[in-house]
């Protein structure tokens, strides 16, 4: 019986709370910022929908903000560039929220800098071990002691080591320390392997002031870029897209960051992009299932988010992201764990 009247509670103060917003609230990844941003304005296009309101904070953001609880105090959906983990998941079900993972896209992840500087070429394995925290000296794991690009591989430039990139929320550094730290880098060097150490630590990143974080808002890092010749910065791919005319992506692994080498998956430094849709609110909150729909007018390969710079799926993904809004299939941890709708 109690349990019973504390749920019609819940569910008069949601009513309450609904009345006081009448439009939806979106939050989290800066990558997919730009990409949520036209869906939310042509479906505002509509006389009887109000645009959604899309802002940013990095993925960590969004998965928590959409699992922090029912109500409208409270954002409807969650943009991540980085998948959802069995744990933040957890934190879903303890607030009694209910989502739905859907899949937008992919992006890759460039390390660019100034089209008026040198166009760096170098493996991504040499990038993990410029940028991560600690490497192999003289068989003992240190700090990692490299100055330049040069001192990492003779190859490379002689040219101070300063990245700026996303801080711990952004699904951007989640994706690139996996990548490129852990992957390329620590689980396949020699010496790294020889000590034993592990290569999930190889995803810290320096904190001497070669690696510097520049916050969620990748257009800041952008103009930095523009007024520091010698800088790199890490971001998504639409971001280089739509400033090609003064910056440059550096070639991983022999790859240049093109829309062709990221579809073909020839370009390794690449993610999928998501949203995820809160249960509660669908109904409740008008638009949330015409939000979802409108992505569905955009994706495709002529689309107006392919002209953003996002990658846009194979058609059977899209149709089964379609049949995931229609159906409402609620993520779980056997989901997760099984690593369904990763590229």
């Amino acid at each position: 019986m109690l349990k019973q009247i504390s749920l019609a509670v819940v569910a008069i103060a949601f009513s309450v709370n609904a009345s006081a917003r009448d439009y939806i609230s979106i939050a989290g990844s800066s990558t997919v910022l730009p990409f949520a941003t036209i869906v939310a304005e042509r479906l505002g296009r509509n006389i009887n929908q109000k645009t959604p309101v899309v802002e940013s904070g990095g993925s960590s953001v969004g998965k928590k903000g959409v699992c922090d609880g029912i109500g409208t105090q409270f954002i409807d959906i969650g943009n991540a560039s980085s998948r959802m983990k069995p744990a933040e998941l957890e934190y879903c079900a303890k607030n009694g929220v209910n989502l739905t993972e859907i899949k937008v896209g992919y992006d890759g992840i460039v390390l660019a800098n100034s089209k008026d500087s040198p166009q760096l070429k170098i493996s991504l394995s040499d990038l993990g071990k410029a940028l991560t925290a600690k490497v192999p000296v003289n068989g003992e794991m240190v700090d990692n002691p490299y100055k330049t690009w040069k001192d990492v591989n003779p190859e490379l430039p002689d040219v101070a080591i300063r990245v700026m990139g996303p801080p711990t929320t952004s699904g951007t550094r989640a994706s690139f320390v996996e990548i490129v730290n852990e992957k390329a880098y620590c689980k396949k060097d020699a010496e790294v392997k020889a000590i034993g150490y592990k290569a999930k630590s190889c995803r810290a990143m320096r904190t001497d002031g070669a690696y510097i974080e520049a916050g969620e808002q990748d257009n800041l890092i952008v103009q930095k870029l523009q007024e520091d010749k010698d800088a790199f910065g890490i971001f998504g791919f639409s971001y280089l897209d739509q400033n090609s005319d003064t910056l440059q992506g550096a070639v991983l692994s022999g790859v240049e960051p093109t829309f062709e080498a990221i579809a073909e998956g020839k370009y390794k430094a690449s993610r999928a992009l998501y949203f995820y849709v809160k249960h509660n609110h669908i109904g409740v909150v008008p638009g949330v299932a015409e939000y979802m729909q409108e992505w569905t007018k955009h994706w495709g390969d002529d689309g107006a988010l392919a002209d953003a710079g996002m990658i846009p799926m194979p058609q059977a993904e899209r149709e089964e992201m379609q049949e995931r809004m229609s159906t409402l299939v609620t993520l779980t941890e056997n989901d997760l764990v099984n690593k369904v709708a990763s590229k």
